[in-house]
């Protein structure tokens, strides 16, 4: 009897990881509008509402290193992780609930000052906690978020929504995150023998808060919601601009034109990728954790979306047989592709 075949993870990459386990799934129940394969699921409530519900999982060693992640700060960024998710399907969070692993090195104090860091984020979103569940953990802190939130189904933007010409378009700028987390490694490299460290965080506080506190973008939804913008399709920023892109192409069945030039990059981010040899480029397509939102509208609504003055354009939709490709200032194409996890 021959042995049956080993496939490694690494072969299908995250993304490809989720098709393969979830393609003999569909949905059974008139309810289920939305399922596998987009930010969030979307189930129906009444005859013109639904509930947008998503979740995620944030593991100490892989998403968090609690030797510079103080816990105020890792509560804020799990609400917000969760929360951006339904954010991207251009709906409005109204409640998350938190399970955690916990292992016995934690104390009481140090999960009141997570929970305290939740609070903060769930007040300034107006969002509920409404439940949860903890359990014992063997290998670190684990925490996973349920978010729920609500819209008109109307309203709501799937990733498979966007049209030839749509405009591409996001908010805040990218790479902050990637630089920050770089940051924290590189002074943790550097400090780990040192008795009193000292880091080097000077002049670099807008990327170590863009990594350890990064911001829902409900303001976005609200504004988008006042100017009764509707986007024809949404995603949001956790993956890196590049993963992103990709993922509304295979969604939409289309192509993409991203140009390099239009890409906003903050002045630290630059400047600490300089610093320690990294194209910041390829932080802002490749890096993640930015929770900004991606999304895409007609380009008859260029003028709409840009007096909005929170929004770059940089890029639009093509033809799928087209592809996905960067276009340099000179002109040239750079075919992009994701990363994903490889472990």
């Amino acid at each position: 009897m021959s042995e049956k075949k080993r496939t490694e993870i690494a072969e299908l990459g995250e993304f490809g990881l989720i098709d393969h386990l979830t393609k003999d799934f569909s949905p059974a129940n008139k309810t289920t509008i939305r399922g596998v394969g987009d930010d969030a699921a979307v189930v129906a409530a009444g005859r013109d509402d639904g509930v947008v519900i998503s979740t995620d999982s944030l593991l100490e060693g892989i998403d968090f290193d609690l030797t510079y992640f103080p816990m105020k700060h890792l509560g804020y960024k799990a609400v917000t992780v969760g929360v951006s998710d339904i954010l991207a399907m251009n709906a409005c969070p109204e409640q998350i609930i938190i399970s955690l692993g916990v292992s016995s090195k934690i104390p009481v104090e140090a999960l009141e000052d997570l929970y305290e860091g939740m609070a903060f984020a769930c007040k300034e979103l107006g969002v509920d906690l409404v439940g949860g569940d903890t359990s014992a953990s063997m290998t670190g802190l684990v925490i996973n978020i349920t978010a729920i939130g609500r819209a008109k189904r109307k309203a709501i933007s799937y990733r498979s929504g966007a049209q030839f010409n749509d405009l591409i378009c996001i908010t805040g700028n990218l790479g902050a995150a990637y630089m920050g987390l770089q940051l924290l490694e590189r002074e943790k490299r550097v400090l780990s023998n040192v008795e009193n460290p000292e880091p080097q965080f000077k002049g670099y506080e807008y990327l170590l808060q863009s990594y350890l506190k990064p911001r829902a973008r409900k303001d976005i939804i609200d504004l988008l919601a006042e100017e009764k913008i509707v986007p024809t399709s949404m995603i949001d920023l956790s993956d890196g601009l590049a993963s992103e892109v990709l993922q509304i192409c295979k969604a939409s069945k289309c192509g993409a034109r991203i140009y390099l030039d239009r890409i906003p990059i903050a002045k630290q981010t630059t400047q600490l990728a300089e610093e320690m040899h990294i194209d910041p480029v390829v932080a802002a397509l490749n890096g993640g954790e930015d929770y900004e939102l991606m999304f895409t509208v007609p380009l008859a609504m260029q003028e709409q979306v840009m007096r909005l003055g929170v929004v770059d354009v940089v890029g639009h939709i093509t033809r799928e047989s087209t592809g996905a490709y960067l276009v340099t200032p000179d002109g040239s194409d750079i075919k992009l592709r994701a990363q994903g996890f490889k472990e």
